[in-house]
């Protein structure tokens, strides 16, 4: 197990992360507009991507774009790290191979699933603040509970004073299976893509950096349809405000909340903020995955 493969993992997320988190940002309140609210019997600030990005930047400036970029960055190096550094393990020692040496599906979604579920848990708390942040607003766009927080620091400070580790925990039991289930889409369809057009170029001259790019982009849509629910989940249960005790104020976990969501929004209330997410989940894993190969080649070479 070489520790430079999970070092390089979370340093191509970070750089990933710094294009790619005002969508973040549009995805996080488009997922919490309208929460627990039938269709058509609440006002959307945020009617498109392109409306959002307009209304963020007229309403609380260009730079709320890049709001909870500090634990955004903690949280896809944290996940990452661990994630592609268990994948990219197991792919050298070729335990993601059939016996005849092709790329199993299977194989790939089992030790991408096992390293996401890993290091969600690890990077849980950062998820928690970068969604507080990311959802705060000015009150005529505002959506969702509002949290007072002055920067991640400060937030971190708090939780942990009033709620413990416990509290920066909250909703680490969707985080898991959502990074397991997102992580394991992706990096099958990351190896899978990547073993086919490798095995079968679609042109002569096909060179890596276009097998790595073609290989990340169809990783990213994989990626985006098995994720968007639990993701809207995990954005629910974090960004909810909690009682005395700890407890949340709109769900009591991760089972009710989904029944809540079907209850009141129906089966598009699980998928919203999907095409922002799609369009971040995209650009992100094909960033993350060929800068990822990058860095790997470059560092095999050096060596």
């Amino acid at each position: 197990m070489d520790v430079t493969d999970f070092l390089l993992g979370g340093v191509a997320s970070m750089g990933a992360t710094l294009f790619t988190n005002p969508l973040e940002v549009v995805k996080t309140r488009m997922q919490l507009q309208g929460e627990l609210a039938s269709k058509g019997s609440y006002a959307k600030p945020y009617k498109s991507i392109l409306d959002a990005f307009i209304t963020i930047a007229k309403n609380d400036g260009y730079w709320a774009l890049q709001k909870g970029l500090a634990p955004s960055l903690c949280f896809q190096f944290g996940i990452n790290a661990v994630r592609l550094g268990v994948y990219n393990t197991a792919y050298e020692n070729s335990f993601t191979k059939t016996k005849e040496g092709r790329q199993s599906i299977w194989k790939s979604a089992f030790w991408g699933g096992t390293g996401g579920f890993i290091g969600s848990a690890i990077a849980s708390p950062f998820f928690m603040l970068r969604t507080h942040l990311q959802s705060q607003a000015a009150a005529q766009i505002a959506v969702g509970y509002q949290h007072k927080h002055s920067g991640m620091f400060s937030a971190l400070k708090e939780i942990f004073q009033t709620h413990g580790i416990k509290g920066l925990y909250r909703g680490v039991a969707v985080t898991m299976p959502r990074a397991m289930l997102g992580s394991g889409g992706q990096l099958a369809g990351y190896g899978y893509t990547k073993d086919l057009l490798t095995r079968y170029p679609l042109y002569l001259n096909q060179s890596d950096r276009v097998v790595s790019f073609l290989s990340g982009t169809m990783a990213g849509t994989v990626m985006a349809i098995t994720m968007t629910p639990p993701d809207v989940v995990a954005t629910r249960l974090y960004n909810q405000g909690v009682d005395s005790n700890g407890k949340g104020i709109y769900y009591n976990g991760v089972v009710d909340c989904c029944m809540k969501i079907l209850k009141t929004e129906g089966i598009a209330g699980l998928y919203k903020g999907f095409w922002p997410h799609y369009m971040r989940i995209g650009p992100h894993s094909m960033l993350v995955l060929v800068f990822f190969d990058e860095q790997d080649e470059y560092t095999i070479n050096d060596n």
